[in-house]
């Protein structure tokens, strides 16, 4: 591990620092059907899915369309430009079209990994208060393109990648951009990591230092166990 230190004295204000990218934490929402947990979405995904729901946001029309699209999108090289281009749901917000598409795609291949049949995906959705139409416009897509969508799984390598190689950066934030003292320091943390296909790439998040405490700690109990695991 190494690193460097830098020190800057006016940067944009972009409100606390936290974790991004694969070393973010985020709070889990945990899906139960009958009584069990069958699967588990980010809560930003489930707030995204509670937007979608909404038929003050998204009318029948919409919503059928957003869906229809949504599937598409996952079977294609375009993600949410789609969503934006369409002109059934121009009268949305961008921003709500964003994270419902983000939500609505997460869900989908949650629910493809599950291998969900009618009866979990039913309750799923009146669990988010969709009516009988617009559950059986999300099944209909869904038995429509579920094999192609686990094609597409099948093919993603089941090997994360690991981490080769891990630098950081120390920075001083001493004013922002209204010229206030801040006083912050904050870590830029690069992880270099390859996949089973040798291909390398780095993945850069910022913390704070609690945060970065935090995160050693946990990676200290993983090795532990890991130790344990291989000591039995």
């Amino acid at each position: 591990l190494h690193g460097s230190v830098r020190c800057v004295a006016v940067c944009a204000d972009s409100g606390e620092p936290g974790f991004t990218g694969t070393a973010a934490a985020q709070r889990r929402h945990v899906v139960r059907v009958g009584g069990q947990a069958a699967m588990e979405l980010a809560e930003s995904a489930h707030r995204g899915l509670q937007e979608l729901a909404d038929p003050d946001l998204f009318d029948c029309k919409a919503f059928s369309v957003f869906v229809k699209v949504a599937f598409r999108s996952l079977l294609s090289a375009h993600s949410d430009g789609a969503v934006l281009g369409d002109p059934a749901l121009g009268h949305i917000d961008p921003t709500i079209l964003k994270h419902c598409h983000a939500a609505a795609t997460t869900c989908i291949l949650e629910l493809v990994k599950q291998n969900a049949d009618k009866s979990t995906i039913s309750t799923f959705l009146e669990d988010l208060k969709c009516d009988g139409e617009r559950i059986d416009v999300f099944y209909n897509e869904f038995q429509k393109n579920k094999s192609n969508l686990e094609n597409i799984l099948t093919s993603i390598g089941r090997c994360p990648p690991h981490v080769c190689d891990a630098s950081w950066r120390l920075e001083y934030k001493i004013k922002n951009s209204h010229v206030h003292k801040v006083n912050q320091p904050s870590y830029l943390i690069t992880l270099n990591v390859e996949d089973g296909g040798e291909r390398s790439e780095d993945i850069q998040f910022s913390c704070t230092m609690e945060q970065l405490q935090d995160l050693v700690g946990k990676m200290k109990d993983a090795a532990k166990s890991l130790e344990k695991a291989t000591q039995m």
